[in-house]
């Protein structure tokens, strides 16, 4: 008789993937997922292929709900200026609403870099693209519209608002305060004055 999975795939990926979010993925162990999920050793293993493929898919899962959908939804706020205060105030809110101070997810991930697969890299890669993407569309959008001066720099302001949006989140998770981080949103948005 063939295995037959008596679970929710999708909740088993968000569990995984808060367990991931807090530990990372080097210190996360199968037992530590087992625990979370309520499911069998054997039985993750028949879902998926291992701690590895779990991660892909937390991170994947990841990214769709919490960078996607809100970059998407950003894309449609007729004001590029407006659009990139909304993000910085969105993520501003997060960090300080997050009380475990787990940080990202992504970023957390980025710190591991060099100790994962290809794919991983890949996804961290793709990821932290986005973000800059969204940030030079909405420059681009700016500039067109005169919202933006031509003199702002398109790739190194979009490349330096994520290194704002990663130092927010580092540093959100302990080392600065709601003060401190609001300060750097604001001097964020400066950038594209």
């Amino acid at each position: 008789m063939p295995w037959e999975k008596s679970f929710d795939e999708s909740e088993v990926i968000e569990q995984a993937m808060e367990v991931f979010w807090e530990k990372g993925y080097a210190a996360t162990s199968i037992s530590d997922i087992t625990e979370a999920t309520g499911i069998k050793r054997g039985s993750l293993y028949n879902a998926f292929d291992g701690k590895h493929d779990l991660f892909v898919r937390a991170l994947l899962k990841y990214g769709y709900d919490r960078r996607t959908s809100k970059l998407q939804m950003l894309e449609t706020v007729d004001d590029p200026r407006e659009a990139i205060a909304m993000f910085f105030d969105s993520l501003v809110k997060a960090t300080l609403n997050d009380p475990g101070k787990k940080g990202c997810l992504l970023f957390n991930t980025t710190l591991e870099y060099s100790s994962h697969e290809d794919d991983v890299q890949k996804l961290v890669s793709e990821g932290i693209q986005e973000v800059v993407s969204f940030f030079e569309g909405r420059i681009d959008r700016g500039k067109e519209l005169s919202t933006i001066p031509d003199s702002v720099e398109t790739r190194p302001t979009a490349r330096t608002l994520l290194a704002l949006v990663v130092g927010i989140r580092v540093l959100g998770r302990g080392a600065f305060g709601k003060t401190a981080l609001r300060q750097v949103a604001q001097q964020a948005t400066s950038l594209i004055s």
